[in-house]
Formats: C-alpha cells, sequence, structure tokens
C-alpha cells in the first residue's frame, strides 16, 4: 500500500511579483532616506536602474503613492513625499494616545524573556549616518513595540500601533541619522520590560509615555536644524 507523504505547503509560496519586488526596494529607498524626501522619479530611470519593465515600476509607483511615501506631478513624474510638522506630530499625538493604554493594559501579562530576546537587536544599535543600519535597528524596535500591544490582549489596537509605527519609522530615520540614542533606547526598555513583567500598569504606562515623547522631541530637533530644514 502506497503511503501519501506530507506536502510542505510553505515550499510551494510564489516568489514575490516584480512589482512586489519594485515597491519593497522602494520603499526600502525612501524610508532609509537613500531617496531623500523631495527627490524627483522616473519610470523609465527607475525602469533602467531596476532592470524591470515600466509597467510592475509604475504599479509599484502607484502603490507607494497609496502609503503616501510618495506624490504623482503631472507631466513631471513622481516626487518622494516630504515630512512635515504636522505630519511628525499627528503620529506622535496618535501613538501618545494609544502606546501608553496598551502597556497599561499588558503588564502582568508579559514573557519577560521574550521582551528581552526581541529587545536584543536593538541592544546591538545602529551606526548613525547609516540609512539601512538605520531600519535593521527600527525593524527589531518596531517588532518590541507591536509585541507589547499584542499583549495587551487588543489586536485591532496592535494593528493600528503596527501601522503608525510604519509610518513614524522614514521620520525616525531622519532622527536617528543625526544622533545616536542606543544607550537611551536600551535603558528605556529595560525599565519597561521590568515594570510589564512586575504587573505595574501605570509605571508600565508612564513609561511608554516617556518614550514615544522622547522619539517625537528627537525627531523635531534633527528635522528642524538648520542643516536640514523641513516643510511645515
Amino acid at each position: 500500500m502506497s503511503m501519501v507523504m506530507p506536502v510542505n505547503l510553505s515550499t510551494f509560496e510564489a516568489p514575490p511579483s516584480l512589482t512586489e519586488q519594485a515597491a519593497r526596494q522602494l520603499r526600502r529607498d525612501i524610508i532609509s532616506t537613500r531617496l531623500e524626501p523631495g527627490s524627483s522619479l522616473s519610470e523609465a530611470t527607475l525602469s533602467a536602474s531596476m532592470g524591470l519593465g515600466k509597467a510592475p515600476i509604475r504599479a509599484a509607483l502607484a502603490r507607494l503613492s497609496d502609503e503616501g511615501l510618495i506624490a504623482a506631478l503631472p507631466r513631471r513624474g513622481w516626487v518622494v513625499s516630504l515630512v512635515t510638522i504636522r505630519d511628525i506630530h499627528e503620529v506622535f499625538d496618535l501613538r501618545l494616545l494609544l502606546e501608553p493604554e496598551a502597556a497599561r493594559r499588558a503588564a502582568g501579562r508579559v514573557d519577560a524573556e521574550h521582551l528581552k530576546t526581541l529587545d536584543g537587536v536593538c541592544a546591538a544599535g545602529y551606526q548613525p549616518g547609516n540609512g539601512d543600519s538605520a531600519i535593521d535597528f527600527l525593524e527589531a524596535n518596531r517588532a518590541f513595540h507591536v509585541a507589547v500591544a499584542e499583549l495587551s490582549g487588543n489586536a485591532r489596537l496592535a494593528r493600528q500601533l503596527g501601522r503608525l509605527l510604519d509610518e513614524s519609522t522614514r521620520m525616525l530615520v531622519m532622527g536617528l541619522m543625526r544622533r545616536d540614542r542606543t544607550g537611551e533606547m536600551a535603558h528605556e526598555h529595560e525599565e519597561l520590560i521590568a515594570a510589564l513583567a512586575l504587573g505595574r500598569a501605570e509605571e508600565a504606562a508612564r513609561i511608554m509615555h516617556e518614550q514615544v515623547d522622547a522619539s517625537r522631541k528627537m525627531v523635531l530637533a534633527a528635522l528642524t536644524s538648520p542643516e536640514l530644514g523641513i516643510s511645515v
């Protein structure tokens, strides 16, 4: 009697489409500020540099436009969206409303070792001035913050925070390029993990509020410096 071997469906996962490949690369280039705010983008130039046809490039640009990372210019192509003072305040205002509450609800429900593992990559730090290094650091930081939100027990809250963290990534990259906050953030995370593990809800909410507010101040200080300038 023949036996039917189990099939590992993950081995049959389709590779990312050409549009997904283009969108992924362009998104990283924009978030890392390799493509700076205000930079012009040409379908023909991107097609040649990425070795892809114009159709997937056009579809990728449309996707990034929906995400707010780029904007279409009639008869002139595309431009990387600027980051404004209003953008920063709106994103961080929402984070300040939601993240302390997520931390308050997560207190006492935390696996401290799991959070320490997630925080390990953050503790390794990044290289100021290196956009790719800053992105890797911020992706680890995002995973840490989303994990706390998920422990709140509210899946919708966690999803909303995930989107806000994605939106704030480019702002944070710009801020981290100006100074090294590795030591400060490592201390902040250690304090937060301890409060969460001990079930100190109000302390956890306070620490989270301080962390998010410190990030906003760092971004504003960096992006309003005379060297960079920022839209209002």
